[in-house]
């Protein structure tokens, strides 16, 4: 090699490496370690939708993007932009690497040029986005593919048509996000963060990927156990099927097939299961699932699945008081409500790992179940829940707040008498984003639990959606309103209390819901170095040392196990970690200091079940 070639590499070499330097976290809040390690050349790499796989052929697009945030009211993409955003941290979060915040009168854009191997141009391309908050615009070469709204429920779109020759296409993204400025759900955010409310996330908060399957494919299936017929009814969405197409379903233990059934591809297949292990968090036994399209006998599209076979019920017990049952057994159900919420990733952990740890350690706390607070969370979540053995209460984001009053105490407000009027644009933001959620969520056997509306917050219509929500899937319980205004609807009446042990008078209410404490303890403990901020932090309590959040929390256990055989059948402790201001977790927020030893929470919850 010459000298000049060789000058030529340095170079080469020397600008690749400046370039993969660029990036680094915005701010200087606290970390986690997974965020202080993170490899931002391949942030969230796995497969992100482990109810559907196709691993053969797919992308992932997270990494380095242009970004660019510009006046609202500007509709033609930057020429210009503002520097790299690393996908799929939001705009405001450390790991973005900008730390911006993003208001009502601006929008937010993205470009990045994407590889489409030419190959894949035979069939479909499609262009999938786990999250993006809250309204978002996709543009591939030019051309303005479609438009979603909605901050937590994933979405595809068809880009084939719009690829042009060669490997090379380009990818632009649009996204505006009011925060709470609009009605659209969006949990926790607002737009000046204090107290209880956080920072707002914006734009894409999940992983970006595209895919190539074929011009007939498979675009979702419904697995839905019957425990009693021992059967698991599947139905599939289609695309572009064909008349005498069939659907080929085939259950496996391991590599053992367990059962089979065709039908005809528009069908729901009831298929019978002989001998098999009740998934509990005791036992969250899985098995795999192969679910085939057909014609003329040959394969057109496959995908593998999951499924658990378990069911929970509504009963009363010996002394008429209604009870959750976990495959027909009663089981406490007694878990930290989830926020999660990240210091360096705001909504989006900063791994995989980082996200399966917060579920790993519930677990070992000795706690059965997580209240997944006003938030959903990727995919892969609610897999390491299935996976690991949680059982999971799934929030509705709540949004458009304010203007109702909230009374949560149960017996002395009529039906209805303090819910919102909402606009219809409000109502039906909600509506449809709710129905997506669930759809999207119904598969995973984790969750047993729906709960639309918490605490008041933008609570309307509560008979009308929480019955609508019974109807859309009976294989689930429903708790209406969590430490809400009570319309005396569904199948769970949930006070909130803090900080001490409660419950609905099992008088009054014990024959008609099951009786849950949603919301209680809070009890706050700042850890110097590990907190969001140096001073003004806050809990519901709080208190000096280790030892004194540990008997405090020893005595709210104790209380709470006497009210069980009174009739209680839930309880949710707030909460799993320091969020922000909130030093209220039983981790910091940077997950570095566990507050209490696992080994000893889990001692104090066993008096729980064994009753």
């Amino acid at each position: 090699m010459n000298k000049l070639r060789i000058l030529a590499c340095v170079v080469a070499v020397g600008f690749a490496s400046a370039h993969a330097q660029e990036w680094k976290p915005a701010g200087d809040k606290i970390m986690t370690t997974w965020g202080e390690n993170l490899n931002h050349q391949q942030p969230h790499p796995e497969y992100p939708r482990p109810q559907l796989e196709r691993k053969d052929n797919w992308k992932n697009l997270n990494g380095l993007w242009k970004y660019a945030i510009v006046e609202q009211g500007v509709s033609a993409a930057p020429t210009q932009w503002d520097g790299d955003i690393l996908v799929p941290f939001a705009v405001e979060s450390a790991l973005s690497g900008v730390g911006r915040s993003l208001n009502k009168d601006q929008a937010l854009w993205y470009k990045n040029e994407i590889s489409v191997p030419t190959r894949w141009q035979k069939g479909k391309t499609l262009l999938h986005f786990g999250a993006v908050d809250w309204r978002c615009d996709v543009y591939v070469n030019g051309q303005h593919i479609g438009q979603h709204e909605g901050g937590f429920d994933p979405f595809s779109m068809d880009i084939s048509k719009a690829l042009k020759k060669g490997e090379k296409q380009e990818v632009v993204i649009r996204v505006w996000d009011p925060t709470s400025d609009g009605p659209q759900p969006r949990g926790k955010q607002i737009n000046n963060p204090h107290g209880i409310w956080y920072t707002p996330v914006s734009g894409i908060w999940q992983t970006v990927w595209v895919e190539s399957v074929p011009t007939t494919y498979i675009v979702a299936t419904k697995q839905t156990p019957n425990v009693d017929k021992s059967t698991l009814s599947v139905s599939a969405n289609v695309e572009a099927v064909q008349s005498g197409d069939q659907l080929v379903v085939e259950a496996f233990d391991g590599g053992k097939k367990i059962a089979e059934a065709t039908a005809a591809a528009s069908a729901t297949i009831e298929l019978p299961l002989s001998n098999v292990t009740l998934w509990s968090p005791d036992n969250p036994k899985l098995y795999d699932l192969q679910v085939k399209v057909l014609r003329g006998g040959k394969v057109v599209d496959q995908a593998k699945s999951y499924f658990a076979m378990r069911k929970i019920s509504m009963k009363a017990d010996d002394k008429g008081i209604q009870r959750m049952y976990l495959n027909d057994k009663f089981v406490f159900h007694y878990g930290p409500l989830d926020q999660g919420w990240w210091p360096d990733g705001l909504h989006t952990a900063p791994s995989d790992e980082a996200l399966k740890f917060d579920v790993i350690k519930t677990k070992e706390m000795g706690f059965n179940m997580i209240r997944k607070h006003i938030k959903v969370e990727p995919a892969r979540w609610y897999r390491h829940c299935d996976s690991l053995g949680i059982l999971v209460w799934q929030d509705m984001p709540s949004g458009d707040l304010g203007g109702n009053v909230w009374d949560m105490q149960p017996g002395k407000v009529s039906n209805g008498q303090h819910d919102k009027d909402r606009t219809p644009e409000s109502e039906a933001i909600h509506r449809k984003e709710w129905k997506s959620i669930m759809d999207h969520l119904h598969n995973f056997p984790s969750i047993v639990i729906w709960v639309p509306f918490n605490e008041a917050w933008g609570q309307f219509k509560t008979e009308e959606i929480t019955k609508w929500t019974m109807e859309h899937d009976p294989s689930r319980l429903v708790n209406s309103a969590s430490g809400g205004n009570f319309a005396y609807v569904g199948h769970i009446l949930d006070i909130h209390n803090y900080p001490d042990a409660a419950m609905p008078d099992p008088r009054l209410f014990g024959d008609k819901f099951i009786l849950a404490l949603g919301e209680f303890g809070g009890f706050g403990l700042p850890i110097d170095g590990h907190t969001w901020q140096n001073k003004d932090n806050w809990g519901y309590v709080s208190f000096k040392n280790k030892e004194e959040l540990t008997d405090r929390y020893q005595k709210a256990v104790t209380d709470l196990s006497k009210l069980i055989p009174r009739g209680l059948s839930a309880a949710v402790y707030t909460q799993t970690t320091d969020v922000e201001v909130e030093t209220n977790g039983l981790m910091t927020y940077d997950r570095k200091v566990i507050k209490i030893p696992e080994n000893t929470l889990k001692k104090m919850h066993s008096v729980l079940y064994n009753q």
